[in-house]
């Protein structure tokens, strides 16, 4: 028989080797605790609020810290960026057997995702006997059900933290793909492909194609009374050099516009389905890019570009304003230490989301579904 302890707070859930960001982040957007010297490798531990006199540390389990703490006031939208997930309702299962730990889970809902960074086997067999989800690396394109899922940690043999209610529909927050060792010239081409998985799922935007030829059906069903074509998709990337991204975008069939001051992959570069141009890509008019690629309003904006977020945001703003985009992914690069202030606003824009991928590292991401605002 399980039992279980509800717990005030949050739990938040830091990426593979990215404690210190999260922990950073609690401390200086959320002004939850602080990062101060301390006898350890790099020289640095974060302090919880309370612990700052008596000297202990905040609950780290594995790369999960327990935050009991946490302004509850914060909203869901508004977690960490450096969190893969956050407990929104964490609770403790105390339990006898392997059957009763996972009895306890399907009597709160469906889905549950582990997290461990010990007793592995034990979690195993919790897993074992949950209902099936997805935790195997993927095949791009993969989609990604937006409905709830749970994350639970064994923090002893007979103790685990919980929650029903996260902030991803993802297991643990994450998702990895297929990797092609051969193909992509950048490892780059993870990025975007994770970026537009999480933005069908946030959005339901279908993503990029090639043209589409199909039938429209008669009215009694008896048959097809005329064709009907959707156009490839037109994008734009800014930065494409080595072409990575571009990459991804040929394979899905769209047409791409590339540019970049140093040429693409030679395959990329003698594909007659990307136009390229030697240009500082921020300096191009929305209607000049348009006119290359035929069309009055374009279909995605990328951009992985190393730049001050400030000039990324100038250019976000300007293509916003003329309203020839329809989506927008975005690589926000960060210089140094990160101006809070700044990604708020880059948050404010309507229909946004900000997200750390996965595939992510010292930068966030922005998505935006652009028609729509």
């Amino acid at each position: 028989m399980a039992t279980i302890e509800k717990l005030k707070g949050r739990a938040f859930l830091a990426f593979p080797e990215m404690k210190n960001l999260l922990e950073a982040e609690l401390a200086d957007r959320f002004n939850y605790g602080s990062v101060v010297s301390a006898p350890t490798i790099d020289g640095k531990a974060f302090c919880a609020p309370g612990s700052k006199n008596s000297g202990e540390l905040s609950g780290w389990f594995g790369d999960l810290l327990y935050a009991p703490d946490f302004n509850p006031d914060v909203d869901a939208a508004s977690m960490p960026y450096w969190a893969s997930t956050t407990m929104l309702e964490p609770f403790l299962v105390r339990f006898e057997s392997i059957g009763d730990a996972a009895s306890a889970l399907k009597q709160i809902q469906r889905n549950w995702a582990p997290y461990q960074y010990q007793f592995f086997r034990r979690a195993s067999l919790i897993q074992d006997k949950l209902p099936y989800i997805n935790l195997k690396v993927r095949k791009f394109p993969a989609n990604v059900p937006n409905s709830p899922m749970g994350l639970f940690t064994l923090i002893d043999e007979n103790t685990m933290i919980a929650s029903a209610l996260t902030t991803s529909p993802l297991p643990a927050g994450r998702i990895q793909f297929e990797e092609d060792h051969e193909n992509p010239p950048s490892r780059a081409y993870l990025k975007i492909q994770e970026s537009l998985t999480l933005f069908h799922t946030f959005f339901g935007e279908e993503l990029p194609h090639g043209e589409i030829s199909g039938g429209e059906e008669n009215a009694d069903g008896s048959g097809c009374r005329a064709s009907r074509t959707s156009r490839a998709s037109r994008c734009f990337e800014a930065g494409a050099c080595p072409g990575g991204w571009t990459w991804v975008l040929r394979q899905l069939g769209a047409e791409v516009l590339a540019v970049d001051r140093a040429e693409l992959a030679p395959s990329l570069m003698n594909d007659s389905h990307v136009i390229f141009r030697a240009h500082d890509a921020f300096t191009l008019k929305p209607e000049e890019v348009c006119s290359a690629l035929g069309v009055q309003k374009i279909d995605w904006l990328f951009s992985d570009v190393i730049c001050y977020p400030e000039r990324l945001l100038e250019w976000i703003q300007l293509w916003l304003k003329s309203q020839r985009v329809r989506n927008i992914i975005c690589t926000i690069k960060m210089q140094g230490k990160i101006n809070w202030d700044l990604i708020a606003t880059f948050a404010a824009i309507e229909n946004s989301r900000i997200v750390h991928l996965n595939y992510n590292k010292h930068e966030l991401t922005i998505l935006i579904q652009a028609d729509k605002l």
